[in-house]
């Protein structure tokens, strides 16, 4: 398999009409436990001319051993970077789609503390579909891009980012309920996770709706 490197040729066009951008990228869409994480980076015009860090890529792309150092390196490279939540009990109570777009704000508000005004810029979302704007976001350019944690650096270092952080909240989560391997399997619908949700029920870090309707026949 051809590995795509990601590049700043995205980036740099848009640079020439944005005073800077912000990359955001999800973690955690298809978990039956644990929250949704959004990582935002951003990126002016000087940081789009520096070298992109050793093994910045996609982090579906990255061995789970790989990413930590990666993400370091990818925090060091752009001029701020956040990671936002949604709660399990969010995406039950308004969806996933709502609750990505939460996480996005969230993130995207505490970049503020960097001293960066994101109406200034334009918001690249991987993807092909804007959950950022109906959340709240009205006052923000977002533009999707497809594989855009592929193909943009920008993006894949907010995918790396957000990976990491998840992963490292899913671990410590895996300490309080470890009848789930959440250490191994980070939420998502492994058969030792499904198999755990039968012999001992849903957690509060559950997302309930998803963990039903994903085994019905276990409740």
């Amino acid at each position: 398999m051809t590995v795509v490197s990601p590049r700043l040729t995205v980036e740099r066009r848009l640079l020439r009409e944005h005073a800077l951008i912000i990359a955001c990228d999800e973690v955690g869409r298809g978990a039956l436990a644990g929250p949704v994480a959004v990582g935002a980076v951003v990126m002016d015009a000087a940081g789009a001319r520096r070298r992109i860090p050793e093994g910045l890529r996609d982090s579906k792309l990255v061995a789970e051993h790989h990413r930590p150092a990666v993400a370091e390196r990818a925090a060091r490279w752009v001029q701020a970077s956040s990671v936002g939540w949604a709660t399990a009990a969010e995406i039950d109570h308004v969806g996933i789609i709502r609750a990505l777009g939460l996480a996005a704000l969230r993130a995207i508000a505490d970049l503020r503390a960097f001293g960066v005004d994101p109406e200034e810029g334009i918001v690249i979302l991987d993807g092909n579909h804007d959950y950022i704007t109906p959340a709240g976001g009205a006052d923000l350019r977002v533009q999707p891009i497809i594989k855009a944690d592929r193909d943009c650096a920008s993006a894949a270092a907010a995918s790396v980012l957000a990976k990491v952080a998840r992963d490292d909240l899913m671990v410590a989560l895996h300490d309080e309920q470890p009848v789930y391997a959440w250490a191994r399997n980070k939420g998502y619908a492994s058969m030792m996770h499904r198999e755990a949700i039968r012999a001992h029920g849903l957690s509060p870090h559950h997302r309930s709706s998803w963990a039903i309707a994903d085994a019905p026949t276990l409740f």
